[in-house]
C-alpha cells in the first residue's frame, strides 16, 4: 500500500515542487488536471472548461485511489477481471473437477497486475485534458452523462495502453499469471482444450494474449469508475463539491 501511494504521488508531482509537499494527493491531481483555463473567451466559456476539468479531476482521483490499491479490482464486481470469455467453459470445467482455487488464483493474479498499472493513468489523463479546447468543454458540458469520460477515452486510450502494457507484463510475470493459467487448464483437460477454446493451434493461451487482455480490462475498469463519477456530478447535486461544479452542472 505504501509503494502504491508513493508511486501515485510521484506520478502526480507538480511541475513546480515548491509547496507541493503540503498538498494532498487530491489537490495535486486537481492542480495538474485543471491547469490554466486561459485568458480568452467569456466567463461562461472559462467556467465550462474549468467545470469539465474539475469533474474529470474528481473522477480520475476516485478511479486511481479506488482501483490502484490491493483488491481495488478484485473486490469490485463491476470492474473485477474475470477469466477471459473464451476460457469460461474451461474455468467452469476446472471448478467442476475441484480446481476452483486454481481458477481463483488465476483471476487474482490478473487483478493484481491491473492494480499496479492504474496509478500511471493520472499523468496521461492530465495530458489529455490539456488537449481540450473551450469549444470542446462547452460541448461536453451540454453532452450526455458520460460525454467527458468518452472524450477522455478517445484522446488517451492508446497512450494508456502503451503505458499500462509493460507494467502488466512485468506484473503478470512476477505473480505468475501464465503459470496459474497453465495450472488450472491442465487440471481441466490440458492446453489442447484451452487452445481449442481460444482458437489457437493447441498451444493454449500465450502470455501475450493474457497481457493484452489484462491491459484492456484495466483500461475498461478505469473508465468505468470515471464515468460513474461523472454521472454522479451531473445528476446528484450532493456530488458537486466545489462552487465551480455547482455553477456549471445545475
Amino acid at each position: 500500500m505504501r509503494r502504491t501511494a508513493l508511486a501515485l504521488a510521484a506520478c502526480l508531482s507538480l511541475a513546480t515542487a515548491a509547496g507541493a509537499g503540503a498538498q494532498s494527493l487530491e489537490d495535486q491531481l486537481r492542480d495538474r488536471l485543471l491547469g490554466n483555463s486561459g485568458s480568452t473567451g467569456n466567463l461562461s466559456e472559462r467556467d465550462a472548461a474549468g467545470g469539465i476539468r474539475e469533474a474529470l479531476a474528481q473522477g480520475v482521483d476516485r478511479a486511481v485511489r479506488q482501483l490502484g490499491k490491493p483488491d481495488g479490482f478484485f473486490r469490485d464486481q463491476a470492474v473485477k477481471i474475470l477469466v477471459p470469455e473464451k476460457l469460461r467453459r474451461l474455468a467452469d470445467l476446472a471448478r467442476q473437477l475441484g480446481a476452483g482455487k486454481k481458477v481463483d488464483a488465476f483471476e487474482l493474479s490478473m487483478n493484481r497486475a491491473a492494480e499496479k498499472a492504474v496509478p500511471l493513468a493520472a499523468g496521461i489523463l492530465a495530458d489529455s485534458v490539456r488537449q481540450m479546447t473551450l469549444q470542446d468543454a462547452i460541448g461536453l458540458v451540454r453532452g450526455g452523462d458520460t460525454s467527458a469520460t468518452d472524450f477522455f477515452r478517445r484522446t488517451s486510450e492508446r497512450k494508456l495502453y502503451d503505458a499500462f502494457r509493460p507494467i502488466v507484463e512485468k506484473q503478470t510475470a512476477s505473480v505468475g499469471v501464465t503459470q496459474k493459467y497453465k495450472d488450472f487448464s491442465k487440471k481441466a483437460g490440458g492446453n489442447a482444450l484451452a487452445g481449442a477454446l481460444l482458437g489457437n493451434q493447441g498451444n493454449g493461451a500465450t502470455s501475450a494474449d493474457l497481457d493484452d487482455y489484462v491491459t484492456r480490462e484495466t483500461i475498461d475498469g478505469l473508465f468505468h469508475v470515471i464515468a460513474e463519477q461523472e454521472r454522479q456530478i451531473r445528476n446528484n447535486p450532493a456530488s458537486r463539491t466545489t462552487d465551480l461544479l455547482r455553477r456549471v452542472f445545475r
